[in-house]
Order: structure tokens, then sequence, then C-alpha cells
């Protein structure tokens, strides 16, 4: 039985994904959820928030084969095969499959592999190629007996991208409120349709081949990419202009999702605010100062203590924001069939 994946995706950047993530991951162990972290953006920004640059150097530049995901899959690049992920024991209940910048050097290979995947000849290499995201997270979760597995990607609707969608079970859409977060959140919707029917097309055509007789115990994602909802940035800042720029772009959020992701034809969300509307996970709040020192001691921000200087008003908020993503873990579980 394979874990459950979780993606966070959006492709405009600097909405507060990766740090979302980070954050998540932390709170699903403390529920007792054991938790394996797929860090799949090639700018590896994920792995540097769990692991030192020294660390990840050792990683990088190591001895061990499959220290990072592009170790694992890069032989696929030539005539081998996939290689078992080594997961860094990051806490108890947490585990990270480390990202890497030479990841990018996977996407012309995920090029070539989706038309050819579709050919008679030589299919299941194309195809091993295309699920190989899959087929490395579920090998590291299955020995670790993981709970969940929650990945980040970059801001694009490349290759790369595709085939962890296609690994994908549900998807959270981070948000900010602005023009160019709702012109992604216009192109994000189609397109995951698009690669949703596109992958049962050639997931039917496959179990129909020749082919699969040889390999009978190949299993393939269902690349389901189902949508449980978007989480939004607050607004942080007390002025009467910015507000009302923040509110143009904001209330548009709840129909402009109806409609791209959820594809209703008919959208009646009259006087619908993110905070009222059902689909929003959560409004994210800023943490102000509180993010930065997390940064400082590598910590969560909700595991902040007076020792890490979290003291008066930071301490508050530290018990605010341990409030607020317990809340969002607890959202997240219910809409994925996951128990904490």
């Amino acid at each position: 039985m394979s874990a459950p994946v979780l993606t966070f995706f959006n492709n405009k950047g600097g909405v507060g994904k990766t740090s979302l993530i980070y954050h998540l991951a932390w709170m699903f162990a403390s529920l007792n959820k054991r938790v394996v972290i797929a860090d799949l953006d090639p700018q590896a920004n994920l792995t540097a928030a769990f692991l030192s640059e020294d660390q990840i150097e050792n990683i990088w530049n190591g001895p061990e084969s499959g220290s990072t995901v592009y170790q694992c899959v890069q032989p696929l690049m030539n005539v081998g095969d996939l290689v078992n992920p080594v997961l860094q024991n990051i806490d108890h209940n947490l585990y990270l499959l480390p990202g890497d910048v030479a990841l990018s050097d996977f996407e012309d290979t995920l090029s070539e592999s989706w038309p050819k995947s579709n050919d008679d000849k030589g299919r299941y290499r194309h195809m091993r190629i295309l699920t190989a995201f899959w087929q490395v997270m579920q090998m590291g979760a299955e020995e670790v007996k993981a709970d969940i597995i929650l990945v980040d990607v970059g801001p694009n609707l490349g290759a790369i991208n595709r085939s962890v969608l296609l690994a994908t079970d549900y998807v959270a859409i981070p948000l900010g409120a602005d023009l160019f977060s709702l012109q992604g959140l216009k192109n994000l919707g189609p397109t995951l349709g698009d690669w949703r029917n596109s992958w049962t097309n050639r997931v039917s055509n496959w179990k129909s081949s020749k082919e699969a007789k040889n390999y009978p115990d190949f299993r393939l994602p269902d690349g389901q990419m189902k949508p449980i909802g978007y989480l939004c940035q607050q607004y942080g800042v007390r002025l009467d202009r910015p507000i009302k720029a923040y509110d143009k772009w904001v209330l548009r959020i709840p129909g402009l999702y109806r409609a791209m992701v959820l594809d209703q034809k008919t959208v009646e969300d009259a006087g619908l605010t993110p905070e009222s509307d059902p689909y929003c996970l959560s409004m994210i709040k800023h943490y102000r100062s509180l993010i930065p020192m997390g940064q400082e001691y590598r910590k969560p921000i909700f595991n902040l203590t007076s020792a890490d200087g979290a003291i008066g008003a930071h301490a508050n908020a530290v018990a605010d924001s341990r409030k607020d993503f317990r809340l969002l873990a607890t959202k997240i579980a219910q809409k994925i069939g996951l128990q904490v």
C-alpha cells in the first residue's frame, strides 16, 4: 500500500510555499504521524531549511549513492535503473529526501519520455522515467513506514513538475493576494486537468499493451492530483490604500478557484471571502520576526523558546502559531483521510 502524496503547488513563486511545508512537516510529526518530506524543487530551498550548508555539501559530494532525489533518478538518464533513496532522519517521525540543484538536468529526459510513453515499443522504460519520482518517494516511505509524503516543487509548469504531479494524490495551492497569483491560478487549474487526463490515457494504454505482460509487478501512480483547497497569505500592513488593493485581489480568489480549479460552470459566491470559504484551508499569517528567528535556530517557529529569544509578545506569537499550524494540519488530515 502506497503512502499518500500531498504536493503544495503554484506556478507563481513567492507565496510562502516552502516555509509552509517546513512547518506542516514538523507539526504532523508532533501529531505522531511519520512524515517523508521530498524536496523536488531544483533550487533545494526546503533542504536548506532542514540542513546546514556543510551537511548539504557532504550529501551532494559524498560517496553514498541515493542521498538526493537526483542521485536516485540519474541512472535512468543512461542505461541504469532507480537507486534506493537514503533519507535524512531530521527528528522523531521526520525524514527528508534531500533536493539537488542538479535535478534540472533530468528535465530534458522527462520531456523526451512524455510523447514516447505512448509508443508501442520501449514503452516500459519511458513509463519508468515518468514515474521515477513516485517510485523513489514510495521506496523511501516504505522503508520508514511513513504515513504521509509532503512535496515541494518549483514555481513552473515544466516537465519536472508534471512528473511530480503524476505522483501526487492531493494538491494544496498556496496563494498571495495579487494579480500574479490569480493569473497563476488561471493557468494551474486547466493544466492539472490536462495532465490528469493525459496520464489516465497513458495508464490505460500501458495496461492494454503487450509489453505490460512482461512487467506484472510494475506499479503506477493514479495521478489523482485532487485539489483539497487553497491557502492565502494574510495582509500585514494596516494602511488604507494597501488594504484596498489587497481586498481587490483576495475577494476574487473564491470564485476563481471554483471556476479554474474545480471547473464549476456556475459559480455562486456572492459575498464569499477566503475566511468564509470552505475551500480555504487557512489564512496564513506573516508571523513577522518569528520566521527569521526560526531560521536562525533551524526550528519551526512554534518550537521557539525563551532561550531562543521568544519572550514577551514573541512568546504569545509562538503559542498562537502552534495553534494555527495544529489546526491547519488537522484540517488537511481530514481532507486526505489521515487520522491524527
